[in-house]
């Protein structure tokens, strides 16, 4: 087992899913000669070619339209991004074409495109260009959409998802990009619909994804230095969503706290909430607490954009709540 970067990673699980099936192919904004705005296709063009490696313009509506088209023919388009925000320019082919293909065409046709999604705060990129929408895509039935935390998650379930027949929105948080894990070597996949327990605990759980994962992990070790033991289980797959372990998790606790980048309000939060009270409610000793970003657009001051965010301070706070401590 080698530790990597996320960014590593995901490379490698293009490169392994492009060396074993030449119908996968990559196209995107930067992703050939540029090497990738954000360098997770590096190398790639050198190795594959321009036909397996494909620069397009900055029309976001036209090549994910083109991406849908390719996976209705039997090809594996991967369909790189530059980032998140640039996906409500191209949301009718996304929610209205490539999620719809397999039910209107009665499971005749099928759609497997990956849409990697780069997006999230912290990086000062201003409001047009630090969003968090999995909950927009994870509205949408007929989208996969998955938002892994850490290097191995990142490789497995990309690999995963080239493989798989259906759309899926793979949603990467830009400040995760550098961030180091360890991740298994030779073949290697993470199944969608399975969430993971990051770490066992037995006072409450904390449910996160994405980089609220990571903040998680920090709330945690800082709260068991005062006597608190935190579950802290990582969704990984927003859609289909894993109740079974969350539910599982707060029969065990009694008590549950859910950590997001996203706004508070109608989040993917709200829909975690919203589940665990009709599957365990029974268990809950106190009300479930929610984190979320605060509701405005993303400012570029960096401190105002850390107030913004959710933080690990703020997770802890939010433990002590739900616990009366």
């Amino acid at each position: 087992m080698a530790e990597i970067t996320y960014r590593e990673a995901l490379r490698d699980a293009l490169i392994e899913e492009m060396d074993q099936d030449p119908d996968v192919f990559i196209m995107g904004e930067e992703v050939g000669v540029f090497q990738g705005a954000y360098k997770v296709t590096e190398g790639l063009l050198d190795r594959f070619g321009e036909k397996r490696v494909v620069d397009t313009p900055i029309a976001e509506e036209g090549f994910i339209g083109i991406g849908a088209g390719a996976a209705m023919t039997g090809l594996r388009p991967v369909v790189e991004l530059m980032t998140i925000n640039f996906g409500m320019v191209a949301m009718d082919q996304i929610a209205n074409h490539a999620a719809k293909i397999s039910y209107m065409f009665g499971g005749r046709l099928k759609c497997p495109m990956v849409i990697r999604a780069p997006g999230g705060g912290g990086q000062q990129l201003t409001a047009q260009h630090s969003h968090s929408l999995d909950v927009w895509f994870a509205y949408i039935p007929g989208l996969k959409v998955v938002a892994p935390a850490v290097p191995a998650d990142a490789k497995g379930m990309l690999k995963t998802a080239i493989r798989d027949d259906n759309p899926v929105m793979f949603l990467e948080h830009l400040w995760l990009y550098n961030t180091k894990g360890v991740v298994p070597e030779g073949e290697h996949t993470v199944p969608f619909g399975e969430a993971d327990v990051k770490r066992v605990g037995s006072d409450v759980t904390l449910i996160a994804h994405s980089r609220m994962v990571l903040f998680a992990l920090q709330a945690a070790a800082q709260l068991s230095e005062e006597g608190i033991s935190v579950e802290v289980i990582d969704l990984r797959s927003i859609r289909p969503l894993d109740a079974e372990t969350l539910v599982h998790s707060v029969q065990k606790t009694n008590h549950c706290v859910i950590a997001e980048e996203e706004h508070r309000s109608f989040g993917v939060n709200a829909e975690v909430a919203a589940t665990i009270y009709e599957e365990a409610f029974d268990y809950l000793d106190a009300p479930i607490e929610r984190v979320g970003g605060v509701e405005v657009p993303m400012p570029y001051s960096k401190p105002l954009e850390q107030e913004v965010i959710p933080s690990p301070a703020k997770i802890v706070d939010a433990v002590k709540r739900t616990l009366g401590s």
